[in-house]
């Protein structure tokens, strides 16, 4: 018996037992996952423009961080009702026309060689697979509706209660389960530090991208510009694959309205726009990050979708980078660095 309370009294044995805890927590509430990730993603930036905004305002004149808060939601839950009657309808008649037109192009593979090549290419990687995966994410449109109007009220009263909720949850430290809790805020700190921050970053880079491609699109004579600017910045939220993904329909939509020299104007701003971000944005924004190798991203990116279907292909990469920072991968890389100098 008291070699079983020496074994489990290891730092290395508690930190292995949360962790399986905490998968088997998070594989029981997998029905939940939808939103538990949108209610971290909605608080964490709320929180991050909050902070922003206050720190400004302040400058001229004092306020409190629950007026700043309770006026960011009010404008959320605007733009949402604001959007949802009067731009859904016409986001809807966007996709059904850029979709019809795609299988229109694609049907048309017999007369048209290109068109078949392209056919031949989207069957190999297999698009069907994706699109349905898509298809299925916009069919939940009610339940999605339920699920974000509970994470925007979970997420305002946590932060309008933030000082409460940290006090409160510190007195489990002194408890039974006090070495759980350690454990919970030394994962917790290392998750909003390194996943947060990684997610803040993809948000940037996809916010920049999106301008960049929809004002390029928009110089070039493009139609469907409200539909595209929605899927350009979900696309950009996945790391080098994205950017393949949201130019398979860019392109066909540009062969169609300007053929084989608009498609070349296309490919010129999709690898001008991609050099941007990987020479200058991520250098910048990811200066405190490890910078993953091409084989790595595609692989990460491969493995969650698999587990995690659509939510994988955009927290995959923040969840590895969350690994690397627990690991200390980081640390060592910088040791090296240090030592070689």
């Amino acid at each position: 018996m008291e070699t079983l309370k020496t074994f489990f009294a290891h730092s290395i044995v508690k930190r292995v037992v949360f962790v399986v805890l905490v998968i088997a927590l998070l594989y029981s509430l997998r029905d939940m996952l939808n939103l538990l990730l949108l209610l971290f993603m909605v608080t964490f930036v709320m929180s991050r423009l909050q902070g922003i905004i206050t720190k400004q305002i302040r400058r001229v004149i004092p306020i409190s961080p629950v007026v700043v808060t309770s006026v960011l939601y009010v404008a959320l839950i605007f733009g949402l009702v604001y959007g949802l009657v009067n731009y859904v309808p016409k986001l809807i008649n966007e996709i059904v026309d850029i979709v019809n037109n795609v299988q229109k192009f694609l049907g048309s593979s017999q007369n048209d060689q290109i068109a078949q090549v392209v056919a031949d290419t989207l069957d190999k990687i297999e698009y069907k697979t994706f699109l349905n995966s898509a298809l299925i994410y916009a069919k939940k449109i009610g339940s999605w509706l339920e699920i974000i109007l509970l994470v925007i009220i979970l997420s305002y009263f946590f932060l309008l209660e933030r000082r409460k909720i940290v006090t409160f949850t510190e007195k489990f430290a002194n408890s039974t389960i006090g070495w759980l809790y350690l454990e919970f805020r030394y994962f917790g700190g290392k998750f909003i530090a390194s996943f947060g921050k990684v997610l803040e970053v993809q948000l940037m880079v996809a916010v920049i991208n999106t301008l960049l491609t929809i004002a390029g699109l928009w110089i070039l004579g493009f139609p469907y510009l409200f539909a595209l600017t929605i899927m350009v910045f979900m696309l950009s939220l996945i790391p080098v694959a994205g950017v393949v993904v949201s130019f398979i329909p860019i392109g066909i939509i540009g062969y169609q309205i300007g053929g084989t020299t608009t498609v070349i104007w296309v490919v010129a701003l999709v690898l001008l726009i991609h050099a941007l971000e990987t020479y200058f944005l991520n250098p910048r924004l990811y200066a405190q990050k490890t910078n993953l190798p091409m084989f790595y991203t595609f692989f990460i990116l491969i493995l969650s979708e698999h587990y995690m279907g659509i939510w994988g292909l955009l927290i995959g990469i923040p969840i590895f980078m969350f690994m690397l920072d627990v690991f200390k991968v980081e640390n060592i890389d910088k040791e090296e660095a240090t030592k070689g100098k």
